[in-house]
């Protein structure tokens, strides 16, 4: 520890190592809670209609092992090895030579360049483990609304959670202002999908960016909320007009709200102190 405390580099680049081999475990997370949650559903269905699903094999976050989507090729230790095996093998299976998705070394160089960052901004203690956690279940979230269009609650409700308890001695924000970020982050996206849906008959969101705002206010307060909901807006409204005239994205397809709520969350994460000034006196 003396070591990580007069060299901040070493610190940097033990979280960078940490994000990588978390960034590995975080892209079974983001492929494989959408098809958990799929197969419970079934059950439920099921079940409320007086039968039995089909049952299955075992399927969570450890079995099966990783494998090819495409041959069902079971990975090797040295194919899971993250970034390096994927340039290793050029980004195809070694067994069928099927296209592995660049998105998986992207995933773990995000998720290794902003634990660095937090080791960096916070410095070795509580704040920057924290940070690091926090920033695991956002990209997980991110990427799951990319994929499945879904935030799941295990995902956004045990943020909100740990977030509250970790504010309990004041870890960002007094529990005060972290109940009342909880509080009116879920309710002013509440209150805009309720008017949304009553002047236009649609669904403009989901519940899950509710509570998705929710745990964001319960980790960094009230006072950080505003900044939140217009960094994301102004990112998704400039992301999304984007797609449409650059990349061809068709209108009448969703595009999920979640990714820009990380992204506006994780801004103020860094720059809550800045942000928070140019709205608030003192």
């Amino acid at each position: 520890m003396s070591l990580l405390q007069i060299d901040p580099a070493y610190l940097v680049a033990l979280a960078a190592l940490s994000g990588l081999l978390l960034g590995s475990f975080l892209n079974v997370v983001i492929h494989r809670v959408p098809i958990m949650l799929e197969r419970e559903w079934r059950v439920h269905c099921a079940q409320l209609a007086g039968g039995e699903a089909e049952a299955q094999p075992p399927f969570n976050l450890v079995v099966p092992r990783s494998a090819c989507p495409g041959c069902g090729h079971a990975l090797a230790w040295y194919e899971n090895v993250p970034v390096l095996s994927y340039l290793m093998l050029k980004g195809r299976c070694s067994a069928c030579g099927a296209r592995i998705s660049p998105r998986y070394p992207a995933v773990e160089l995000v998720t290794a360049l902003v634990f660095g960052l937090a080791a960096w901004h916070f410095g070795p203690g509580a704040q920057a483990l924290a940070v690091m956690l926090l920033l695991g279940f956002l990209i997980a979230l991110a990427f799951i609304d990319l994929d499945a269009y879904l935030l799941p609650d295990v995902l956004t409700l045990t943020l909100l959670w740990i977030g509250l308890f970790l504010n309990l001695d004041g870890l960002f924000v007094p529990v005060h202002e972290a109940v009342l970020g909880a509080i009116a982050g879920y309710l002013s996206l509440w209150s805009v999908y309720w008017l949304f849906k009553l002047a236009t008959g649609k669904e403009g969101m989901g519940y899950g960016d509710f509570k998705l705002l929710a745990a964001l206010g319960a980790w960094l307060g009230w006072k950080m909320l505003l900044p939140i909901v217009l960094l994301s807006s102004l990112a998704g409204a400039l992301i999304g007009i984007g797609l449409i005239l650059v990349a061809g994205r068709d209108r009448a397809k969703p595009i999920p709200f979640g990714p820009y709520l990380v992204l506006g969350g994780v801004i103020a994460l860094f720059l809550g102190d800045r942000l928070a000034g140019l709205y608030l006196p003192g």
